[in-house]
């Protein structure tokens, strides 16, 4: 029987810069390979290899993508053994996960020809100039986006009605904890469940969400309250020692899109663009807080202002996705260049290393 894969992003590319989640992610692992080494040296390949010999045998794991390279992973995670495989290069600078963590720093840099590489030095720091001005384009046009976000949340947070707010979130609470309170430290982790990528926005909601009996699904408008709903929910969850999956918004990483309760089979998450989805099994709900909250006609009364906001944003947005895009190209000239100089023979060799000691690990859980 196989595993079970779950996708999500720990990183990403939002209107407040590159955003890192990961440190909440590798809490509790005891073993961390952290791999070093530029472009084109095959960490995400390796990564995915352990990864799915992993599932085969029956291991759940956990990828974490790439916000800047859809066919990339950032690191993959064997919750079972407390084991992680992580790409520690810039932007996602990996610290210390916790007391007692065994971490090793790898750098698959060793399998360059050092040589080849120093021919195309000039080349080389072109295109990393070019390519941190991409994205340092796509942050600032994503702040503009975000900016122009704020004013459509305006209109509808002018016309909230607060009280039913707090009415819905007090009911929801009680509904889906009632009087329980566990005996234990509530376990928390913060993540992205998509992200603004080179091809657009991806998501991984179904993927998260295929194995929870309840789901929840916000309808809603900028500034309806979906963000602070979910926020409260997580909190209440955490005071009473339940454990909380809290994803990010992958836009503004001050807001949330979901929040799950893995332990209760229950997910409730923002369904609106550019993740938008609709009942489609039983035990499916959706919660409208236009329809809740909001002063009824409000659309109407601001059709044109709101038509005129919603047309800027989409464009900013495309344009803060060009740039993304952008990078990605250069980046994919830098990789050629790097994976040209590479001896893959060693980096397999390495990969070797790294599963002999993880089948070492596993023998240690199992038998331990």
């Amino acid at each position: 029987m196989t595993g079970k894969i779950k996708n999500y992003f720990a990183g990403g590319n939002t209107a407040r810069g590159f955003h890192s989640l990961y440190e909440s992610n590798l809490q509790g692992l005891e073993r961390l390979f952290i791999l070093k080494g530029g472009p084109g040296t095959g960490k995400s390949s390796l990564m995915k290899k352990i990864g799915h010999q992993w599932v085969e045998r029956g291991f759940d794991i956990e990828f974490l993508h790439c916000s800047s390279d859809n066919e990339s992973i950032d690191g993959v995670l064997i919750p079972a053994l407390k084991v992680g495989v992580v790409d520690g290069t810039a932007p996602h600078i990996i610290e210390p996960t916790a007391p007692g963590a065994v971490e090793e720093y790898i750098n698959l840099g060793s399998a360059w020809d050092k040589q080849t590489l120093k021919l195309q030095k000039t080349l080389i720091q072109s295109l990393t100039t070019q390519i941190s001005r991409a994205f340092q384009n796509a942050y600032a046009t994503f702040k503009e986006a975000l900016e122009i976000h704020d004013d459509w949340e305006k209109i509808y947070i002018s016309n909230m009605d607060f009280k039913k707010a707090d009415q819905l979130t007090t009911k929801l609470i009680e509904m889906f904890f009632g009087k329980m309170r566990l005996n234990k430290q509530a376990d928390i982790r913060h993540r992205f469940l998509g992200a603004a990528t080179p091809k657009g926005a991806v998501d991984f909601v179904p993927n998260l969400t295929e194995e929870v009996s309840k789901r929840y699904f916000i309808k809603g408008r900028p500034g309806s309250g979906k963000s602070t709903l979910l926020k409260k929910l997580a909190a209440a969850a955490e005071e009473r020692g339940i454990d909380v999956e809290v994803y990010h918004c992958g836009f503004d990483p001050h807001s949330l899109d979901m929040v799950i309760f893995r332990e209760l089979g229950i997910a409730i998450f923002d369904s609106t663009a550019p993740h938008e989805y609709f009942p489609s099994r039983d035990g499916d709900e959706i919660i409208d807080m236009y329809e809740l909250l909001i002063t009824p006609g409000i659309d109407e009364l601001y059709a044109d202002t709101i038509k005129n906001i919603a047309a800027k944003y989409k464009t900013k947005m495309e344009q803060a996705i060009s740039y993304l895009a952008k990078a990605k190209q250069l980046h994919d000239k830098l990789e050629t260049i790097y994976a040209s100089a590479m001896d893959f023979s060693k980096v397999e060799e390495i990969q070797l290393q790294i599963e002999e000691e993880i089948n070492t690990l596993a023998g240690v859980h199992q038998f331990g």
